[in-house]
């Protein structure tokens, strides 16, 4: 079934409550505006940042409007394009996630592009965090140090995902051991 949601700024907003039920529970997109942790069925606009929404509009899933106009899937990553510098990155990582089977949110609270889950949050916590990578990014032997320490301080996995093209996404993780 085809969603409508209408672009604000870079945020797609989700007007009707059945749409947006729909959405969040098939796969936790987006965030019911006004409700911290949703535990059932909620009476509140769905947001989706636009990495969602570009996936569920490629996917055939979402219709998106701006100004009463109807977006192509091609306008909709040129939008995210001029609102991420590093959105191609981040829509290959979360695309290629997503098709893996796992649960992606923003995961800026962990300091990193995703908190990825394999059911869903209110069912788990996310087992890892990941953050997108080029592969000819620099990373020095600190930031990888420093990724294993968040990683551990917050009890995950910390995966870099490493962007070759938008087909091909490499994981590398990391975990935080004693000998």
């Amino acid at each position: 079934m085809k969603y409508r949601a209408e672009l604000i700024g870079s945020s797609l907003f989700v007007w009707d409550f059945k749409s947006a039920n729909a959405i969040y529970w098939n796969g936790y997109y987006g965030r019911p505006l006004w409700v911290q942790k949703p535990k059932g069925e909620f009476s509140s606009p769905l947001v989706l940042d636009i990495i969602e929404g570009a996936y569920l509009v490629e996917k055939g899933n979402l219709y998106v409007s701006k100004n009463g106009t109807w977006l192509s899937t091609s306008e909709l990553l040129d939008l995210g394009r001029s609102v991420h510098e590093r959105f191609d990155d981040l829509y290959a990582a979360y695309k290629r996630l997503r098709e893996m089977g796992f649960v992606v949110l923003p995961g800026i609270k962990f300091g990193a592009d995703f908190a990825v889950y394999r059911k869903g949050p209110g069912i788990e916590h996310a087992p890892y965090i990941v953050k997108v990578f080029r592969p000819n990014s620099e990373v020095s032997a600190t930031d990888v140090v420093l990724t294993g320490r968040l990683g551990r301080s917050v009890k995950k996995k910390f995966v870099y995902a490493i962007v070759k093209d938008s087909e091909n996404v490499d994981f590398v993780g990391f975990d935080w051991w004693k000998p």
